[in-house]
């Protein structure tokens, strides 16, 4: 065989599907779409056909269910992917349950031989093939039966050169034991489960021969669109091209004094998480951080996670949005994955072509995230930081502490080691009055100042004062624990 086979590869129009399955499904490929009740199997099957159908690449869509066809396209037809015009002319659909109910897989077979010759789709849909697998329990053929008419159905479809596939719905036990499993070339799994207060739905493309497909489970959602996937997120290699983050390259924070206590400014590409109690001024800084960025030419982008926007914005911030100069991202739903907020910051930033980008605040995106993923907190954080930075952005962190005065804490999840850069907002007390002091903690790579100084915030203006002396008496007479 000197001349290679190119398998051609089909665009699903399933918004993060192709990335999953390395590019699209591959033409003329014997796929099984399987999963738990509800999971959303049969709308990603029709989001795909009426993607695909046209005049020159006709679907065929065989239903095997207890309720009627028009019951199921009833709800179908309320996403916009729902093409009432291709019904008939690029799309069809042929009721078998009629022939399932006369109770032999050889009829079955010829009246999907019959319908596949008379309208030559380029696409065949069966669902839900598990119908014609709990029917062979009740046939006196039984599953060696079953078994001999997927490996029939599975050739005449291949002769067809029709892309198939076969929905149904299975359990883990049942899938081992399938023959469907065995002779399909790719298997994507859906599933949903309750976590506590969130519903949660993950999708898996298990094998998808002859190509490369991601790895791992992801998330999806089911929303008046339709089907959007997101891809689990992942710091790839050659994801960042050319970028050297050297930390020759700074970026102002808007604050003369501040960027001389860094050192000459925060280094490009790098992550700073800004923490401090409530109050200290921490949205303002990071306010500062974008308008500098904006003055200068670079645009930004922030991801509003506790407030909603009207109470998170200051005027300042508000004009930088209302004039498209900074991008917001308003994630307050309470049932997200880190995939699905890093896809939106993401595309943002794309959109954008931001350089600047602010996250605050993290104790807000840990009560985004539902409650399956807060567990594994440090981990989706991890997964973010590391894309975002890997794209060339600089990232800014903030995250509230309580002010403990005798005790110093950089993070308020042991995750310190994820910044690049740590500043600190603490409050002091001095003559009877709570002052604002601030310090660097560390910038990696990078001398930086160690002192603590005061600063002040009128209205959405940071001032850096004179530095603290005594801190020490000041704060306690006990030494300062650090953590």
């Amino acid at each position: 065989m000197k001349n290679k086979v190119i398998i051609g590869r089909l665009p699903t129009g399933v918004p993060g599907l192709d990335d999953l399955l390395g590019g699209g499904i591959p033409e003329f490929s014997f796929n099984l779409i399987a999963g738990t009740p509800g999971s959303g199997k049969t709308t990603l099957a029709h989001q795909m056909m009426f993607s695909l159908a046209s005049p020159d690449r006709r679907a065929l869509f065989f239903t095997v269910l207890g309720e009627p066809p028009l019951k199921m396209l009833r709800y179908q037809q309320q996403f916009p992917f729902f093409d009432v015009d291709k019904i008939n002319a690029s799309v069809k659909f042929v009721n078998l349950a009629d022939d399932l109910l006369e109770g032999e897989f050889d009829g079955v077979l010829r009246r999907i031989s019959d319908e596949v010759q008379k309208f030559s789709p380029s696409l065949v849909f069966v669902d839900s093939f598990r119908s014609v697998a709990h029917s062979a329990k009740n046939m006196q053929q039984g599953t060696s039966a079953l078994q001999t008419f997927v490996q029939r159905l599975g050739m005449q479809m291949t002769s067809w050169q029709a892309t198939t596939f076969l929905i149904g719905e299975y359990l883990t036990a049942e899938a081992e034991s399938s023959p469907i499993f065995t002779v399909a070339d790719g298997i994507i799994w859906m599933s949903q489960a309750v976590h506590r207060d969130s519903m949660i739905r993950k999708i898996q493309v298990v094998k998808m021969r002859g190509q490369a497909q991601s790895v791992g489970i992801h998330t999806f959602r089911i929303d008046d669109e339709g089907i959007r996937i997101f891809p689990r997120a992942i710091l790839k290699a050659g994801m960042s091209g050319n970028l050297q983050i050297t930390g020759d390259q700074r970026q102002s924070m808007g604050v003369p004094a501040l960027d001389e206590m860094l050192g000459g400014g925060l280094p490009v590409g790098y992550s700073l998480l800004l923490v401090g109690p409530s109050g200290s001024g921490k949205t303002v800084m990071a306010t500062q951080f974008l308008a500098e960025g904006v003055r200068i030419g670079e645009a930004g982008v922030i991801a509003a996670f506790e407030k909603s926007p009207n109470q998170l914005l200051s005027h300042r911030l508000n004009e930088l949005v209302k004039n498209g100069h900074v991008g917001l991202i308003d994630t307050r739903a309470l049932d997200l994955s880190v995939d699905e907020i890093l896809h939106d910051l993401v595309e943002l930033i794309g959109k954008m072509n931001a350089k600047r980008v602010v996250i605050d605040s993290l104790s807000g995106f840990e009560l985004a995230l539902a409650s399956a993923f807060r567990e594994d907190f440090r981990e989706s954080l991890y997964r973010l930081v590391a894309v975002l930075t890997g794209m060339g952005v600089t990232v800014l962190m903030t995250a509230e502490l309580e002010d403990r005065y005798t005790g110093l804490r950089f993070s308020s999840y042991g995750n310190a080691f994820l910044a690049d850069a740590i500043l600190m907002h603490r409050y002091v007390e001095i003559a009877g009055e709570l002052r604002r002091v601030l310090s660097v903690v560390k910038v990696r790579g990078s001398k930086h100042s160690k002192q603590i100084r005061f600063f002040d915030v009128d209205s959405d203006k940071i001032t850096i004062g004179d530095p603290l002396q005594s801190y020490q008496g000041i704060l306690s007479d006990r030494p300062t624990e650090i953590e």
